[in-house]
């Protein structure tokens, strides 16, 4: 029932959003995520059994076709660097939550707010403006585009660390 609300409300809320990156940038970002709304916490989890932050991206992005390795830092070192102004859904988000560098990543859905696997919660939407993650936010990249798909066959067998 409690995903069932989350993923109604994620729903209506890119219903009403406008403007640039105030929606998902492609109905396979949507599906993917919202296929994975509510799954339990899993360190090294991959899959909709359970998942842990990098598993979960990797996850929503190779149902685009996007391949990405397995660990938060990993993926920073991936893409283009986007200024937070600048955010468009299928951007990923970044923080340092060990204090040990970056060790968190999630997707970015617009409206000021991304999905990510929470360490207590499971895969939720949060908002980048919550004091947690303003205050551990280390930056964001771009590693896909409507036009461009980046690919990464780097194997990494860290996991995450989050919250």
């Amino acid at each position: 029932m409690k995903k069932q609300i989350t993923t109604l409300a994620l729903g209506v809320a890119l219903l009403f959003s406008i403007g640039t990156g105030s929606a998902f940038a492609d109905s396979k970002l949507e599906s993917a995520v919202d296929g994975a709304l509510g799954t339990k916490y899993v360190s090294g989890g991959t899959s909709t059994s359970g998942f842990d932050c990098s598993g979960f991206t990797m996850y929503v992005f190779s149902k685009m076709g996007v391949k990405l390795p397995h660990q938060s830092s990993s993926q920073y070192k991936m893409g283009e660097a986007v200024d937070k102004d600048n955010l468009i859904a299928g951007d990923l988000v970044f923080f340092n939550t060990s204090g040990k560098g970056v060790s968190h990543v999630g997707v970015y859905v617009g409206d000021g707010k991304f999905a990510h696997a929470s360490s207590s919660k499971g895969v939720v939407i949060s908002k980048l403006s919550e004091k947690y993650y303003v205050d551990r936010y280390v930056g964001a990249k771009r590693v896909m585009s409507s036009d461009k798909y980046e690919e990464v066959t780097e194997d990494v067998t860290d996991h995450d660390d989050v919250e």
